[in-house]
């Protein structure tokens, strides 16, 4: 393995190399929010029936169920002139992906139901091929920048934070298009896209590629094998099935906005509520990296599942009458989220070390396309919960901010409005359930990890690396 020492011994990469990749995640996140959670806000404003949406959504995760695994093999195929694997895919989609992510919020208002959803279809599947091939190098990334197992999982987790951050951008939105302010979707969504391409900038410039694996399987190889790979790196699958059975049923953000505005009184209570809980989760943010010091990340994860499980069907049962204790039990319970949300995507590369101890192959390409599939299914929980609102009898509305649906006054029925609810609340707590089924089957611990890793890039020989883990793999 060729490795170009960085600046500072034990970490490989400099302060302002992480910066620049952390960045990325926010810009990242700023353009899934508004493509994953402000959009079904939209498309619920643009008079489409909620049926007819749900539909739509659910078709162009077919073309995920494509895109990520081809890309995969191509991302392991591919190689760049100059040696670089990440960065080159980086560079591509730094304008592709704000374009790709305007062009939704362009849609003409004279269309009719069919031109819309036609439109909605043709944009979303244009940012989704954009997205898809930035997820894969972005996450790959950090392989490259170094074999340090401390080093990469510090690096991910404070990723997820910064990824947070960007998330954050929703909050904004819900102001902006709220009826107290009044913006349209579309000067929102143009203010978010030049903040995706600043933050994304960053690292297309500062980035570098040092860990080079020479002693790995260099050269490519077909779908079957591909399968085959799969099938041996059970971890990953069984990780990515309970990621996929929480996410495909959190539909909560797909209802978010309205749940504030008919549920409690205006667009801002999301955002309100939000900032209340900030406090406890920026806590645990930063006491993350002594946290995984001491404890499993995998067992903190799983624990943090449990609590939102529990913590969520209290706050069903005691119902939005309430609404301070409403605010309270957000508030506790965005503890166990954040966990959740800052360790959710950093089980990847130890998968695919792994994978790489139990098989010789990186195949590092299909592992990060694996989880930008899965990051992305899950945003099918947008179709879920508008399929489930609609078996409510949720009413249509045409509106371009909730200042004007505010002026129309309309309102929902109570059955539509329990719905709402429930779609909220109680759906995303029978995902975390299900999760739980395939996260009791994943053994793989970080000590075990970091032996694999050194495995693979050489340190031991197998009967080392046997004689030192804790179990058999």
């Amino acid at each position: 393995m060729k490795i170009k020492h960085g600046p500072k011994p034990g970490y490989m990469t400099s302060f302002g190399e992480r910066v620049s990749y952390w960045l990325y995640f926010s810009g990242q996140a700023v353009s899934y929010g508004l493509m994953v959670m402000l959009l079904p806000t939209y498309l619920l404003m643009v008079g489409v029936d909620v049926s007819r949406i749900a539909a739509a959504i659910f078709v162009v995760k077919a073309w995920d169920a494509v895109n990520d695994t081809i890309f995969g093999v191509i991302f392991d195929k591919v190689k760049f002139k100059s040696g670089k694997k990440c960065l080159p895919w980086l560079r591509m989609t730094l304008f592709f992906i704000p374009i790709a992510s305007m062009i939704m919020y362009l849609l003409p208002s004279g269309l009719g139901n069919t031109g819309k959803l036609v439109w909605f279809v043709i944009a979303y599947i244009l940012w989704d091929t954009a997205y898809t091939l930035s997820d894969v190098p972005i996450y790959s990334l950090v392989t490259c920048m170094t074999s340090n197992l401390t080093e990469r999982n510090s690096v991910l987790s404070i990723g997820r934070i910064f990824a947070s951050a960007g998330g954050g951008s929703y909050a904004l939105c819900t102001v902006l298009v709220s009826e107290q302010v009044g913006m349209s979707f579309r000067s929102v969504a143009l203010i978010l896209c030049i903040l995706m391409f600043l933050t994304m900038l960053p690292i297309c410039v500062k980035g570098q590629e040092r860990v080079v694996p020479e002693h790995l399987q260099e050269e490519g190889y077909t779908f079957r094998e591909m399968f085959q790979y799969l099938k041996t790196n059970k971890y990953l699958l069984r990780f990515f099935l309970g990621y996929m059975l929480a996410g495909v049923l959190s539909t909560s953000s797909s209802v978010e906005m309205f749940v504030s505005y008919y549920l409690f009184g205006s667009a801002l209570f999301s955002t309100i509520v939000l900032v209340i809980a900030t406090l406890p989760m920026l806590a645990v943010a930063l006491l993350m990296p002594k946290l995984l010091a001491r404890f499993d990340k995998f067992r903190m994860y799983r624990t943090s599942i449990i609590a939102s499980i529990v913590l969520g069907l209290i706050t069903y049962f005691v119902g939005y009458g309430n609404v301070t204790v409403y605010i309270v039990l957000a508030a506790i319970r965005s503890i166990p989220l954040a966990v959740f949300g800052i360790l959710g995507l950093t089980f990847t590369p130890d998968c695919v070390e792994y994978g790489q101890y139990k098989t010789g192959i990186d195949a590092r390409g299909i592992a990060f396309a694996v989880q930008s599939f899965a990051a992305k299914f899950n945003s099918v929980s947008q179709s879920v919960g508008l399929f489930i609102l609609g078996l409510f009898g949720w009413t249509t509305v045409e509106a371009s901010s909730f200042a004007d649906l505010e002026a129309a006054n309309i309102t929902q029925s109570a059955a539509a409005l329990n719905g709402l609810w429930i779609t909220y609340i109680l759906v995303p707590v029978i995902g975390s359930l299900l999760s739980l089924i395939p996260y009791f089957c994943y053994k793989l611990n970080d000590r075990d990890v970091q032996i694999m890793a050194r495995f693979n890039a050489g340190e031991l020989t197998r009967e080392e690396a046997q004689a030192q883990l804790s179990r058999e793999y």
